[in-house]
This record gives C-alpha cells, sequence and structure tokens, in this order.
C-alpha cells in the first residue's frame, strides 16, 4: 500500500494536468526528486517536500498514530 503522501502527490498533480517535470519546474525540485517522491522512497529532504506540497496549498504536519506512552517513568 502506497502512504497517503505518495497518493496526495501524484493524485493533486495528475489532477492538475502536470507532467512530473512540470511538477518538478514549478516546484523548484529535481526530477528525480519528484520520482523518487511518486515512488515512495523512505528518506526524502522535508525541506523538498514542502516545496512540492506547496503547490498545492499544504505543507507537511505532524500526525497522531497511536496513543503517546511515556517512556521516561
Amino acid at each position: 500500500m502506497k502512504s497517503k503522501l505518495v497518493q496526495f502527490v501524484k493524485s493533486r498533480r495528475k489532477q492538475l494536468g502536470l507532467t512530473q517535470v512540470d511538477l518538478a519546474e514549478r516546484a523548484g525540485v529535481g526530477l528525480r526528486f519528484v520520482r523518487d517522491l511518486e515512488q515512495g522512497k523512505q528518506t526524502l529532504r522535508m525541506d523538498k517536500v514542502n516545496q512540492v506540497l506547496a503547490l498545492f496549498g499544504h505543507v507537511l504536519a505532524p500526525v497522531q498514530t497511536s496513543e503517546v506512552t511515556d517512556h521516561d517513568s
């Protein structure tokens, strides 16, 4: 299953009729970065992800995935 980030970027890019080259140029990132992002590469620079997301009016943000436990007790 692809990550929500991958699904979001691909979906928005296609909705706007952009190619990966178009997206890279408009976001100011390399084509390789866009390809890595859309293929779900596990290690990506957050600043570059935010450059891409900014085109869609979004940014990376923390999302709670489970209950927080206190590891210091």
